[in-house]
């Protein structure tokens, strides 16, 4: 019969042997240096930081919209700020928040603006401006520099092209005009100024 293997004798744990083995460093083949130079002398293992990430846009006061309403638009715009929205979806929406502009003279847009309704431009547009029967009105701020054929025109800006108003135009103080007005129905009030000619139209579906 084989001879029974001796019992694993089980040491007592006591506190000076806890110490002891508390000392003992590992030996590591990629730093085998460390078992021999002091613990101040070791070089200290500097833990890898994630990437950095990228931060997000600050907010920022965004100025009056170019324009106000509903409308079709064709032609270049150039964005300092947010788009957000859909595009070339059935009912797009985009609405865009631009930071302050900084002494630039450039239009917002610059292209072939239509509508229906109502349109208040609030900047600097150029192009040409398109409505029959809808009603346009150009602010104080704002400078249009753009052939207008639309129902009725309230110019209290700057609009330097032609106007042509189906029904009427009128021309508030401190408004200026530079261009052809074509209309069967013309205000301009004290204080406006107008460069051009006009001419009267008869009945408001009259293109002549």
């Amino acid at each position: 019969m084989p001879a029974a293997k001796p019992a694993l004798q089980e040491e007592e744990c006591t506190p000076d042997k806890v110490a002891a083995q508390s000392n003992v460093t590992a030996f590591s083949p990629a730093a085998p240096h460390l078992l021999t130079r002091p613990a101040s002398a070791r070089p200290e293992l500097h833990s890898v930081s994630p990437p950095a990430q990228p931060r997000k846009a600050t907010n920022f006061q965004p100025r009056v919209p170019v324009i106000t309403g509903e409308a079709t638009y064709r032609g270049t715009i150039s964005v300092d700020g947010t788009v957000c929205g859909l595009l070339g979806a059935a009912a797009s929406t985009l609405t865009i928040r631009q930071r302050p502009r900084n002494g630039s003279t450039a239009p917002e847009l610059d292209g072939e603006l239509s509508f229906k309704d109502l349109l208040r431009i609030n900047g600097h547009v150029a192009g040409k401006i398109l409505s029959p029967k809808g009603t346009l009105i150009v602010d104080t701020s704002a400078r249009v520099e753009s052939d207008i054929d639309v129902g009725i025109c309230v110019v209290s800006g700057t609009v330097v092209g032609d106007i042509i108003g189906h029904e009427r135009v009128e021309v508030t103080p401190g408004a200026t005009v530079i261009g052809d007005i074509a209309t069967p129905a013309l205000s301009i009030q004290p204080g406006a100024v107008f460069q051009g000619e006009c001419l009267m139209l008869h009945g408001q579906n009259s293109e002549s």
